[in-house]
């Protein structure tokens, strides 16, 4: 790949997320936050002129990308994006330091929502709306976003999409892929709306209700109050945000189908019933067991619904401390941060997809026991399901495993203790948020040495970028022509 293409792609992505950022200088100027408008204008403008003075040039030559190039742009381009995004942060003077505001824009972008701030409600709101607004861009993918809205970046732009989508299944909805990629960003920006409107009915004022609906719809967990969203101590915004947490963990071609009336694709789907199911029944768990800590039954219904749904679909929001609730109720929480949501949401984790076909390839396993000469298949969405699939779900949960230990050896390395490291392993990784013990949820990543907190940087992206997009660079055969 010519590294012009790749300064090309890069500038255009970035003048579009640069372009974003008018949303908090509106916000800035409106809120009285003047001294707040030139931390975020420099960026934008930089980014702004940076694309005609590296593309004017070579406008007449055409991006063409191969497979090989495809995960070296998709790295730079999240990378490159998370640093712009530290930008604006470390300009405004409200982070101690250049590392602590890397961190936070990659938590943000890789919609992971561990944060090093104390104290949120403490920072100009302005500056906490770019922070959800980075969850809102990384959610639905920055890439996929510039796709939709470049066709000169339709050569070569299913093989970008496919390095930054989620799941081991991926391809079109429609013929084309810029198609497929816009119809995906309008439903995400429906559902934002919808929220957004809900939210400010419910009483949020309206910077705190867009500030939530893109980190609800991005699945990240930044929140504008230090108690997260037990701060609006709000049944009725629990509630729509339990709900929109829950459709943000769905894949969203899903929606796609429902809006193309094609039912039969939403009822077939396998992962869609196993990812209800999960649901339901854990929920239906931690209520039994924090009834003794509410003494109510709809009072655990509250926090446990909300509190699953935010661990499964690693949104990270919080209206209770779970470490507080029986160990039972913990284990189920524990068991949360290994699940994930469905494949093609803006959800982390390994994905519930993965875990319904290991959990089939058991059971054939132990058929083929029984009845040695026996033919039996993978059946999803009543389909037949590749036998290399198999196989590639086995090797990304191996390598999952295998950087959640070397993330919880990078934790111990540093002092934290075993359980604390392990948390904060399946949290960056996973794109959870709250990890547990000294990185659980009633506390913040602030005081974690700043090698650790470079490391949690690469494996959330790692995490965001399922693993091998980023991790392809360290293996000598990619580099052998």
């Amino acid at each position: 790949m010519k590294a012009v293409n790749f300064f090309r792609i890069i500038s255009i992505l970035l003048g579009i997320v640069g372009l974003t950022l008018i949303i908090p200088i509106i916000t800035a100027f409106v809120l009285g936050e003047k001294n707040m408008i030139l931390p975020f204008l420099i960026p934008m403008l930089v980014s702004l002129v940076l694309v005609p003075i590296i593309n004017i040039p070579f406008r007449k030559q055409k991006i063409n990308l191969s497979i090989r190039s495809s995960f070296v742009v998709v790295a730079g381009a999240w990378v490159s994006a998370s640093l712009f995004g530290a930008v604006p942060l470390y300009l405004s003077g409200a982070f101690a330091s250049f590392t602590d505001c890397v961190f936070e824009s990659f938590s943000g972008f890789t919609t992971t929502g561990a944060t090093i701030c104390n104290d949120v409600e403490a920072l100009p709101r302005c500056i906490n709306l770019w922070r959800c607004q980075t969850h809102w861009l990384g959610g639905m993918g920055i890439v996929t976003l510039t796709v939709a809205l470049l066709p000169l970046l339709g050569v070569g732009g299913f093989q970008l999409i496919k390095a930054e989508t989620t799941g081991p299944e991926k391809g079109k909805v429609t013929a084309k892929i810029t198609t497929t990629a816009k119809a995906m960003w309008i439903i995400y920006s429906v559902l934002t709306v919808i929220e957004l409107v809900l939210l400010k009915i419910c009483g949020m004022d309206f910077v705190d209700a867009l500030s939530h609906a893109f980190a609800t719809l991005g699945t990240g967990g930044f929140s504008t109050r230090n108690a997260s969203i037990g701060g609006f101590n709000s049944v009725a915004i629990e509630t729509i945000i339990t709900i929109f947490m829950f459709l943000a963990g769905i894949n969203f071609s899903l929606f796609y189908y429902i809006f193309r009336r094609n039912f039969k694709e939403v009822q077939e789907n396998s992962e869609l019933k196993a990812y209800t199911w999960i649901t339901i029944i854990v929920i239906l768990a931690i209520t039994l067991f924090t009834l003794p800590n509410y003494h109510n039954f709809w009072t655990s219904l509250r926090y446990s619904s909300f509190q699953t749904v935010s661990l499964l679909t690693t949104t990270g929001f919080a209206t209770a401390d779970f470490e507080t609730w029986p160990y039972a109720a913990q284990f189920f929480c524990f068991l949360l941060f290994f699940i994930g949501g469905c494949s093609g949401s803006t959800a982390g984790g390994v994905k519930v997809v993965r875990w319904v076909v290991l959990s089939k390839q058991v059971g054939n396993e132990v058929k083929r026991m029984l009845h040695p000469h026996g033919i039996f298949n993978i059946r999803l969405n009543n389909n037949v399901g590749r036998k290399d699939v198999v196989f590639n779900i086995a090797a990304f949960t191996s390598v999952y495993v295998i950087l959640i230990l070397i993330t919880v050896f990078a934790g111990t390395l540093v002092g934290l203790d075993l359980f604390s490291s392990l948390g904060g392993a399946l949290s960056t990784v996973g794109n959870v948020g709250p990890g547990f013990g000294q990185l659980g949820p009633s506390h913040t990543m602030a005081e974690i040495p700043a090698a650790l907190k470079w490391w949690y940087c690469f494996a959330m992206c790692a995490g965001r970028l399922e693993l091998y997009t980023m991790l392809i660079f360290f293996m000598p055969s990619y580099w052998r022509k």
